[in-house]
């Protein structure tokens, strides 16, 4: 019998399986990275690091992890806040007896209240 390929099922010694776990995060290192040069999936790794947790051959994580992140320029330019002030939001507001109201949206509370009056007693 021959097998074409490589053969799927493989057997990882105790030393090796540490290994791979240790390589997670060293040198910026991801879980994906490190499984594809492994040639593991990555829930086979997220798998024997809990054992090696569980069993105590890994330290339990202290706390949260911060990694450095860069932010590029933005993908699209918010336009400036007096571009956005130039036209003024319209607010609809239909009242129950199927009268409906549009105002700007900057209008003051008082004068609201008092225009909703108004309609609603016309």
């Amino acid at each position: 019998m021959e097998i074409l390929g490589r053969e799927r099922r493989r057997r990882w010694s105790q030393a090796e399986k540490l290994e791979i776990v240790a390589a997670v995060g060293v040198n910026g290192e991801t879980l994906a990275r490190v499984a594809r040069r492994y040639d593991v999936s990555r829930s086979q790794i997220y798998n024997w690091r809990h054992l090696f947790r569980k069993r105590g051959l890994l330290p339990a994580p202290v706390g949260p992890i911060f990694l450095p992140v860069e932010i590029g320029a933005p993908m699209h330019a918010e336009p400036a806040l007096e571009d956005r002030m130039v036209s003024p939001l319209i607010v609809e507001l239909c009242l129950p007896q199927g009268r409906c109201l549009r105002f700007d949206s900057g209008i003051e509370a008082a004068a609201l209240t008092r225009l909703i009056r108004s309609v609603e007693a016309a």
